[in-house]
């Protein structure tokens, strides 16, 4: 079975590192951040096989589509997935992606929405095991107040991510700067 193809690009939110199989996208996340390894070790063992640095038209596709969402081009993304998941798992990210662009919702109308309504802090816990940052858009979740919580790459980036779908961003896409990531 080939390895899992890993790669790193640029974005306005600092680098993004991306490993996918020859099925689809499996991980998406920032570099730097502390769950990288632990993520990059369970797709090892989920998958049965190891990483290694090379590409593959699942990842020259998710960085076009970045590209063009960065850009404000793009609202949708295309790019196959492979996201081994629990049953519970799937149903929260398959949700999270039924989340319109620009829109947001909470963690309790998350759960409603998966026919779970007391499952809140487990659907909570079910976003921030999602693997596919920005592709499966768990920065659109919010607290019931409004407020922002819990985003693996951090709130400004959440705060970032929310306000360029909403259009509220100057012209300069690199709004915070890769200092602050």
């Amino acid at each position: 079975m080939p390895a899992i193809q890993t790669r790193t690009f640029p974005s306005p939110l600092g680098k993004i590192i991306v490993c996918a199989t020859e099925q689809g996208l499996c991980l998406l996340e920032f570099v730097g951040s502390k769950r990288i390894e632990r993520e990059q070790q369970d797709l090892q063992r989920l998958l049965q096989r190891p990483i290694a640095v090379g590409d593959n038209i699942h990842l020259q596709q998710t960085e076009a589509e970045l590209n063009e969402y960065f850009s404000g081009c793009r609202i949708q993304f295309s790019v196959a997935l492979h996201t081994p998941a629990t049953p519970f798992q799937a149903a929260v990210w398959q949700a999270l992606q039924t989340i319109p662009y620009g829109k947001t919702v909470s963690y309790q109308e998350q759960a409603n929405r998966i026919g779970k309504p007391t499952a809140v802090r487990a659907v909570a816990n079910a976003n921030g095991a999602n693997r596919v940052s920005i592709i499966i858009p768990c920065h659109r979740v919010i607290g019931s107040d409004g407020s922002l919580t819990g985003y693996a790459g951090g709130l400004q980036r959440k705060q970032w991510l929310l306000a360029h779908e909403r259009g509220e961003l100057p012209n300069s896409q690199d709004l915070f700067g890769e200092s602050l990531f």
